[in-house]
């Protein structure tokens, strides 16, 4: 069995390390070279069911009280051919009452051009910090944290390009850099409104224990204006509440920093028995428009805590913070939430995860700051790729 935690040559040639991924593009090789074309095999479709159960609606977030769908997946992806492969992935979730389509990824990425390098054109994931570039349904919470969910609307996609680059070094070492459309957040009109770039750096302590961090940046060329929901002289008690919907980018500005890094423990690299992992982040965003000084700014981190305790089980604490200016005018109002979350999940097999989820928030601006307890099912069927480290 792979060591789930060793940064192996897979990663060198820009593939995932699925092996159902790697059997999959080898079968199309080899058809290939027997005068079939790839395109005559059929892709691999896989489904993600994801629901949960809210007793109270809290700050950032989309949902609740009561029951509520989450982000329900269809994903399509197959070898194009010899050089590329393409995904195609929808999201149905349910916001405000209103069930939504939305599609998420529609990319094709290279697969053969060697020196660890590859790129990936349309809507895609950005690979901005450490959660951005993977689904919610690999997730350790039923919610992102608080920072995510204000400065990257829960994961940030876009239409673009991407350009990868793994180094042939000892150390796990990639590069990513990105050109985004940005039309959500950026007032940039027939070119590129955001650019990106970011690194990752990794490896093996030994057998047991392996690292990765990373750093990030974002350039909005020129962010839009953020609208006023309510106006400025109403009464405090009136306190605002924005970014609700999991997508919907409601702080931004014009330059955003983030560094992550990650710690995983497993007994000899055994993580399907246990696991111990730990995870933090931070996120710093200046510029944020003309009326901005040097003491308005975005900023928020989070630490997690997950121990796999049973092959079955896992539980897990963690912790965050977002300091945030929302603009009126010419001046800015002052938000902060602070976050606690404990969960326990139960996952019967590598497909089926339900979830229990106890959050706290406390702090100021917003209008739904509470407690909750929430209960999530996540399951999913079809061909699925390995998730990152």
């Amino acid at each position: 069995m792979t060591n789930p935690l060793v940064f192996n040559k897979k990663r060198l040639i820009g593939q995932s390390v699925a092996p159902c991924g790697f059997a999959f593009l080898a079968i199309s090789v080899c058809l290939s070279a027997n005068g079939l074309q790839a395109k005559e095999l059929n892709p691999d479709i896989s489904v993600v069911l994801d629901g949960m159960y809210i007793d109270n609606p809290l700050a950032l977030g989309h949902g609740g009280p009561g029951f509520a769908l989450g982000h329900n997946e269809l994903s399509l992806g197959a070898p194009i051919d010899d050089l590329f492969i393409g995904r195609l992935t929808t999201v149905i979730e349910s916001h405000d009452g209103e069930t939504e389509l939305e599609l998420e990824e529609a990319y094709l990425r290279t697969t053969g051009l060697g020196y660890g390098l590859n790129v990936k054109a349309g809507r895609f994931l950005s690979a901005i910090g450490y959660l951005n570039s993977q689904h919610t349904h690999s997730d350790r919470f039923s919610t992102r944290p608080a920072v995510y969910r204000s400065l990257l609307g829960s994961h940030y996609f876009d239409d673009g390009l991407q350009l990868n680059l793994t180094l042939p070094t000892d150390l796990y070492w990639r590069v990513t850099a990105e050109a985004l459309q940005g039309d959500a957040i950026s007032d940039v009109e027939n070119g590129v409104g955001l650019y990106t770039l970011s690194t990752k750096l990794g490896g093996d302590l030994s057998a047991s224990q392996s690292w990765q961090a990373g750093l990030s940046y974002m350039k909005n060329r020129s962010p839009a204006i953020q609208e006023e929901e309510h106006d400025h002289a109403d009464d405090e008690d009136e306190e605002h509440d924005h970014a609700g919907h999991s997508h919907g980018l409601s702080y931004y500005g014009g330059d955003l920093y983030a560094a992550d890094l990650v710690w995983k423990w497993a007994p000899q690299g055994n993580n399907r028995q246990q696991q111990v992992e730990l995870s933090a982040e931070y996120f710093y965003v200046d510029e944020l428009n003309d009326f901005a000084d040097e003491d308005d700014f975005h900023e928020g981190w989070y630490v997690a805590a997950v121990w796999r305790f049973a092959p079955q089980w896992s539980t897990g604490v963690r912790y965050g913070e977002v300091d945030l200016r929302q603009p009126h005018g010419d001046h800015f109002h002052s938000q902060s939430l602070r976050e606690s979350d404990v969960m326990l999940s139960y996952s019967h097999s590598h497909f089926s995860t339900i979830r229990l989820q106890y959050t706290r928030q406390t702090g100021e601006g917003f209008s739904d700051i509470d407690s909750a307890i929430l209960l999530q099912y996540v399951m999913s069927f079809g061909e699925h790729g390995a998730h990152e480290f």
